[in-house]
């Protein structure tokens, strides 16, 4: 699929919730979800990548039904995968955002995988 691709504007930064193409070990979708202080005035984002292949026995990746997102295909959020790209490295403009509904999802997901305590 040929991604939409435009200049970057020069105070443009990639806000939480935000599905942006990186270059990973090829061109993918990442959801980011560091907060939007840090992503503004960090040059590294916190990311969770996305694909399109399920693994049934992975709890940890929740299911984003297509059309969410920008996605066209369903697709699974690699919850026990949260890395950190430079954000210089995020394709503009974004392919879409989340709901905040699901970015909970997302954030439960992260906390079991890393063994966080759970926000009350």
């Amino acid at each position: 699929m040929a991604w939409k691709r435009a200049p970057k504007p020069p105070a443009w930064f990639p806000r939480r919730g935000d599905i942006c193409l990186f270059n990973l070990d090829k061109e993918r979708p990442a959801l980011v979800v560091s907060t939007d202080t840090l992503n503004r005035f960090s040059r590294d984002l916190c990311v969770v990548p996305i694909s399109t292949t399920e693994h049934k026995q992975f709890s940890l990746r929740p299911k984003l039904p297509a059309g969410q997102g920008g996605l066209n295909p369903d697709s699974w959020v690699k919850c026990d995968q949260v890395t950190t790209l430079e954000k210089d490295s995020a394709v503009y403009p974004p392919l879409g955002s989340l709901s905040r509904e699901f970015l909970n999802r997302v954030g439960r997901a992260i906390c079991i995988a890393l063994d966080l305590p759970e926000e009350k």
